[in-house]
């Protein structure tokens, strides 16, 4: 048996269909799993959480928010099965803690994990077979800093370590690649402002997660981008009144990785081309993904994804959320709405979120529902 990645469960995990036509260029990375939303919160809403609200899994999507968290300290954990309608047994896990310093600063760290479950080799019929364990996981650390009373700043790093690799020959000597990388974000919350029928509160975030090197998975082999990826959005807060608000977001990403392209113009992306492409350092594709696009500005364009979301919370114990996610068709075509609800009950708070595809291509997540649970602990913070 050859000692390997696996490779199609990369592509299971970016939830995208490679096409073969010419004028579709997906862009795919390794350890795609750090774009999962891993909390239901976010889920419900279309993937985004940028510029939404603060709560205890912002590490993932703008950890600036948490120097605006209501309370001093928080825990969140969840759960995300992946591939339901196929298999059992992968999922992808996820731990948050917070904690506020004081009212300017917060601290946080998180745990992702994603498990692929078991997979028995075997060389012959009649082998006894190797159980292989494939995994996934990255730990981050972040601080937050108020820079005025309406804007923070952060600083957040990350070690990723993806084991994907199968024992070869049933000896256990495979090991797993890692790679370090860093996420710069901003998050801005106005305050409440008071309008003729209604009051309201404007946000807005940034995000440049991802930021590093490249991956490794064989000794000597080719080195993989990491999904190196720009966040921004925009959100209001409708305050009907103190037990009604309305809270509408919009988000746009794009990944700053190179577009594969045909360097050699013989009319198709062959291995020749892939070899020139992965020989590119991870800095400068960061830099030169906002250019590069064979097909110019309109195809960068495309590469972009956004979504809409929006959340109904009722005297802060019942909350319903729904949203919608686009892709372009030439770059992975992911379309789906999605639902969600959360009840908070004292310092605790139960969200769940479940996805409906509007594309031809299966999402990975579809007819899914995911679940998360927060503890909001300690002292409160005001936040004019």
């Amino acid at each position: 048996m050859k000692k390997n990645s696996i490779v199609f469960v990369c592509l299971m995990l970016a939830g995208v269909t490679v096409w073969a036509q010419e004028d579709q260029r997906v862009i795919t990375t390794a350890v795609p799993f750090l774009t999962i939303a891993a909390d239901a919160r976010s889920a419900g809403m279309g993937d985004m959480g940028v510029a939404t609200s603060t709560d205890a899994f912002s590490q993932q999507w703008n950890p600036a928010k948490f120097a605006f968290a209501e309370r001093s300290m928080g825990i969140g954990v969840s759960y995300t099965p992946y591939l339901e309608s196929i298999i059992t047994d992968i999922s992808l896990l996820n731990a948050s803690f917070y904690n506020k310093i004081n009212d300017n600063g917060a601290f946080a760290v998180s745990l992702r994990y994603f498990t692929l479950g078991e997979i028995e080799l075997r060389q012959f019929a009649g082998d006894p077979g190797t159980l292989a364990k494939p995994n996934e996981l990255s730990l981050d650390g972040s601080y937050s800093l108020k820079l005025s009373p309406t804007f923070s700043m952060a600083v957040a790093g990350r070690f990723i370590r993806s084991n994907l690799r199968l024992p070869q020959n049933g000896t256990e000597d495979s090991q797993a690649a890692s790679s370090f990388a860093v996420d710069v974000a901003g998050y801005y919350r106005s305050r409440e402002i008071a309008y003729n029928s209604f009051d309201g509160r404007w946000r807005g975030g940034f995000n440049f997660s991802n930021i590093g090197g490249k991956i490794q998975y064989d000794e000597g082999g080719q080195e993989n981008f990491l999904p190196s990826n720009l966040r921004a959005g925009v959100g209001f807060d409708f305050i009907l009144d103190q037990d009604n608000v309305i809270g509408i977001t919009t988000e746009f990403s794009k990944l700053l990785v190179p577009t594969p392209q045909d360097f050699d113009n013989d009319g198709d992306i062959d291995a020749d081309d892939n070899e020139i492409y992965q020989n590119e350092s991870g800095l400068s594709g960061i830099l030169g993904s906002f250019n590069d696009a064979p097909d110019g500005f309109g195809e960068e364009l495309q590469e972009f994804t956004w979504s809409l979301g929006a959340e109904y919370t009722y005297q802060n114990a019942f909350m319903f959320r729904t949203g919608y996610f686009n892709e372009n068709e030439n770059k992975g075509a992911r379309k789906f709405f999605t639902l969600g609800a959360g009840f908070k009950f004292k310092s605790a708070q139960i969200d769940l979120s479940y996805l409906f595809s509007t594309s031809q291509v299966r999402n990975p997540l579809e007819n899914t529902l995911r679940f998360g649970l927060t503890f909001n602990l300690g002292e409160e913070f005001y936040n004019d």
